[in-house]
């Protein structure tokens, strides 16, 4: 919470997850219906800020709207980063962190590196493009790479699985999928990716679309992959 002028307080809330149409349609009305309530947005690629201004019992108020309507897609309060609060919670549970990416190119990793204390936590980065560097660095199954190809479920699995297992890492994340404007097909179109998340008791795996250009789409697949494991971090406090 930020105090503004005389008897106005502001207060931010970072969402992601969710686009800023939606979260203007989850929350819009009911904040606005509030007397003396100021609501802004502030939309980025896989994040949206939500502001509001007004005094004290007005923001109690449109606090409780906000938090109810969109719950754990909020996942800060303050100018805290995605990576800055994934590096806190593993911090906070004494966890460590493995990425393998394909599609994002080290990005995940390049962003982990930024937060001061992310030596304590992330252990290794693999950046296995070619369908060689999956097979040869993270042990990913070559005949499932020829029956289901590198843009798999099977394989982003295998290649969570074999960063956590070569790094020794509490958790590790991966990405694969089709950045663009060619490589896709009817069947796996550009925008495709699929984020695995492995751990000790499970590996998971999401497929999702981002139909944008390069630079869009890696990071929407990043700012999923963070939230991903953000909230198994949560889920296993």
């Amino acid at each position: 919470m930020v105090q503004t002028r005389a008897g106005i307080e502001r207060r931010l809330y970072k969402i992601v997850g969710i686009g800023e149409s939606t979260v203007e349609e989850l929350i819009g009305e009911k904040v606005l219906a509030i007397p003396g309530i100021e609501l802004g947005y502030c939309a980025r690629p896989g994040e949206v800020d939500v502001r509001i201004v007004g005094e004290s019992d007005a923001l109690t108020r449109a606090d409780a709207v906000i938090k109810n309507a969109l719950g754990l897609s909020i996942f800060s309060v303050s100018d805290e980063t995605l990576e800055e609060l994934i590096v806190k919670l593993l911090t906070k549970r004494n966890a460590t962190l493995a990425i393998s990416e394909s599609c994002t190119g080290g990005l995940l990793a390049h962003r982990i590196t930024n937060v001061p204390g992310a030596s304590n936590v992330f252990v290794a980065g693999y950046v296995c493009y070619a369908n060689e560097a999956k097979i040869n660095m993270l042990d990913v199954d070559p005949d499932l790479i020829a029956k289901h190809g590198a843009v798999s479920e099977l394989v982003a699995r295998m290649m969570a699985d074999g960063a956590r297992g070569h790094a020794r890492s509490t958790y590790a994340v991966a990405t694969t999928g089709i950045a663009g404007p060619t490589g896709g097909s009817p069947d796996k179109p550009v925008g495709t990716v699929y984020i695995a998340l492995a751990s000790s008791n499970e590996t998971t795996a999401k497929k999702l679309f981002f139909p944008s250009d390069r630079e869009t789409f890696k990071q929407l697949t990043a700012q999923a992959a963070f939230d991903l494991l953000r909230r198994k971090l949560i889920e296993d406090q």
